[in-house]
Formats: structure tokens, sequence, C-alpha cells
């Protein structure tokens, strides 16, 4: 069912999952690439609001990490925005070095080339062991 004042309203209304979880897509804010996805709870998405840096919220972990806080590769908020429903974030940023923690500009490295193999499309650009000690 449609719900009016959150497609279109002018209220936040981020309509978290059942872990009060909301997935975040982070895109270079001037080429548009997809640079990375994370997951997102309220408070990370409240510090991400309030100081301009990619927060996000890992499962694994089960704690909040700004995106660089270990590599220096802080991703700067320029603009953030969700979809028609608010269950999506999108976070257009300036990033400080690459994005995948294994060490290549972006977590989309990799494509598809049938059902059951990947292809490396891209090549690293750090060594994830020189930066992560």
């Amino acid at each position: 069912m449609a719900d009016p004042q959150r497609e279109e309203g002018s209220v936040l209304d981020i309509k978290f999952d059942s872990d009060g979880l909301v997935p975040a897509i982070v895109q270079d804010h001037q080429s548009g690439e997809i640079l990375m996805m994370g997951w997102m709870n309220e408070a990370a998405l409240k510090q991400t609001i309030e100081t301009k840096k990619a927060t996000f919220y890992s499962r694994s972990r089960q704690k909040m990490w700004v995106k660089g806080e270990s590599s220096g590769h802080i991703q700067e908020v320029v603009e953030a925005r969700t979809d028609c429903d608010q269950d999506v974030v999108v976070l257009k940023c300036i990033s400080h070095g690459p994005c995948c923690h294994v060490g290549y500009k972006s977590c989309f490295y990799r494509r598809i080339t049938d059902p059951t193999t990947l292809e490396t499309v891209e090549s690293k650009v750090f060594d994830p062991n020189d930066v992560y000690k």
C-alpha cells in the first residue's frame, strides 16, 4: 500500500529492516561510480548526517564504524539521499583514497561472467597489508 507522506513528503522517515538496519550505497559524487555498500542503523545514519563522514554498522562486529578510521580512506559525504520508499540510502561522497579493504578503488572490482564465475576487471591500488596493521 502506498504511503504518500513517506513517498513524497518532506519528513525523513527511514524504513529500517527488522534488525534496525538500512542498506547504504556509497557513490563517487563526481563520476557516479558505485564504491561500496554497507549497513546503517539509526545512530550511524544520524552520525553520518552530522559529521559528513560515512558511518556504518558492522553486523559481524555488532558496532558502528567510520569508513576510513583504520586506513585513512575517509568517505566525505557531499549529499545523502533516500529512495521513494525510504528503505535505501545513497551517499554521494568524495573518496579520500580507495574504498575496498582488499585493495581496490571500489568494492565492485569483479564481473560475473556466468552463473559460477567471477573475473577481476580492476587492478589493486594498494596493498592491504601495508594499510591495515
